[in-house]
Formats: C-alpha cells, structure tokens, sequence
C-alpha cells in the first residue's frame, strides 16, 4: 500500500515544492519586483520594505526550487527569474482571486546600490 501511495504522489512532488515556495507573500512580492528584469536585495529592500536579513531568506527558498537565479557583480549579487512562464501562473492566480497586479510603488528607502546609483545620475542630468 505504501509503494502504491509513493508511484501516484512522487510525480507531483516538484510541483508540490513550487507551490509552497509561492505560497508566500513576501515571496510573491518580490517575484512582482523581479518581473522587470534582475536587481540586487538593496533594491528589494527599498521597494518592499523588508529587512535585508528577510529578504535573503525568501531569496533562497526561490533559489532551491529553481525559480530564480543569482549573478554576483563585485560585492552585489543580483537575481532574475529562471522561467518567465512563472508570471502566467501568477496571473492566473490573479484571475481566480479576482486580483489586479500590485503596482510597485516609489522606493521606501533610497538603494544605493551601482545600477540604482548611474541611473539616479543619468536623470539627474
């Protein structure tokens, strides 16, 4: 009976891992801040509010079930998703809840990290 149960669960496991890793606010917050491209933990920290610390736990739940990917710069270390095909099963989500997309609003703390730093200097200019 065991083995029985094991050969009809085991080929759902994969996607059991994907959906505890979404099932997660701050989680999903920052997969919403990683849908325009790759950015550093400063820089989620300044759009979500979240404490450095918090973040970078979240970031590795996503790293160990593959949804996201890390590329180290210098002392930064910047993620983006793995597979864009993650957002269709967020907005499908978003479709069953009846739920817009989140609109990330302006930083709540500056980012001072190299990317955010050039850009603030070329609108400044």
């Amino acid at each position: 009976m065991q083995l029985e149960q094991e050969i009809i669960v085991q080929p759902y496991d994969r996607e059991v891992q994907i959906l505890k890793a979404l099932a997660n606010p701050a989680r999903l917050a920052i997969l919403d801040v990683l849908r325009d491209g790759e950015h550093c933990v400063c820089h989620m920290e300044a759009y979500l509010g979240f404490r450095q610390a918090y973040i970078s736990q979240q970031l590795m739940v996503l790293r160990e079930v593959g949804l996201i990917q890390d590329r180290r710069d210098g002392w930064n270390i910047y993620y983006r998703i793995t597979d864009e095909r993650i957002f269709n099963v967020l907005n499908a989500v978003r479709k069953v809840t009846g739920q817009c997309d989140p609109e990330l609003q302006k930083p709540k703390i500056p980012c001072t990290c190299p990317k955010c730093s050039a850009q603030a200097e070329m609108g400044s200019k």
